[in-house]
């Protein structure tokens, strides 16, 4: 699932092509994708294109008068710019937008069509769809901490439950505890305040790192391969190869669709994580799903 690092390297190579530009015509190829008819998404054409923000790990686009149009990728949901009127492919294609100096595509490679797409009115109508995760690259410590200790979660589902954490996901929470040193199933409550501020400095070096790598990477162009395993990566992708610190046989632990990479020998004090004591104590910790957990709509109370 495109998260922080790869909805803003979206945003950063969008910004020129789209921002003030009119959205000339949507063709959608899907009609599983738009789930809001109010307004209707012929509303949204020939409107120009006033701003662009990332809303958790949704991208939105900012419309003239007062519109906008959320886009939720959700795991398998891709983006990229061909030339002005070019067709969505095959199977996989399931809208375009049209713009005078090219043409957004949205594609999806999974049977299971989870992508969404939704018109709003509104700063109301947008807040909606916020989770409400905190911004950790715009938080202190003191946020971070009374957001993290605000609910009774491992480590590994505080950080990727987006009512807690905006855009941080399966890939880069595992890079996050893995470079402050942490179990992932550690549980939220029995942190120390030195592990605290490991868990807060890493997480904001490594959103901010990979977001200046995949910008880097990208240059003018256009981001093709976004991709949750990367090389570069310390442990996520990386069953049983060597951690980049300390040699050991990076490990996983999987239950139902999520799993968690990490090395034993830096984060877990040597000790294998089972994968059976690891679903019990996940049993009620975790969705059964990744499209699950981000399909849960934002705690309101």
């Amino acid at each position: 699932m495109p998260e922080l690092p790869d909805i803003e390297n979206y945003l950063r190579a969008l910004e020129p092509r789209v921002l003030g530009a009119p959205l000339e015509k949507v063709r959608l190829r899907s009609p599983f994708l738009l789930r809001s008819v109010t307004p209707p998404l012929s509303e949204a054409e020939g409107r120009s294109v006033t701003g662009l923000r990332r809303l958790g790990k949704r991208i939105v686009f900012a419309l003239a008068g007062d519109l906008f149009l959320v886009l939720h990728l959700m795991i398998a949901g891709r983006l990229r710019w061909r030339k002005r009127g070019a067709k969505p492919p095959g199977r996989m294609g399931l809208a375009a937008f049209d713009f005078p100096g090219g043409t957004l595509i949205l594609t999806e490679a999974s049977k299971k069509k989870r992508a969404s797409l939704h018109l709003v009115e509104g700063e109301d109508g947008l807040a909606v769809h916020d989770p409400r995760g905190l911004e950790v690259l715009e938080s202190d410590l003191a946020a971070f901490a009374a957001r993290l200790r605000s609910r009774s979660h491992t480590l590994k589902r505080a950080l990727t439950d987006p009512r807690l954490f905006s855009g941080i996901g399966n890939a880069y929470s595992d890079e996050i505890l893995h470079r402050a040193g942490l179990s992932p199933i550690k549980l939220t409550g029995k942190i120390g305040d030195d592990e605290l501020d490991a868990l807060y400095t890493a997480a904001r070096e490594v959103l901010t790192d990979w977001t200046d790598r995949l910008a880097a990477e990208t240059g003018d162009g256009f981001p093709e391969k976004v991709t949750a395993f990367r090389e570069g990566m310390a442990v996520h992708g990386r069953y049983r190869k060597p951690c980049p610190v300390c040699g050991s046989p990076v490990q996983r632990i999987v239950y139902a669709a999520n799993e968690a990479n990490y090395c034993a020998g830096c984060q877990t004090g040597g000790r294998i994580l089972a994968d059976r004591a690891l679903s019990r104590l996940l049993k009620d910790d975790w969705p059964r799903t990744l499209e699950e957990l981000e399909e849960e709509l934002p705690d309101r109370a």
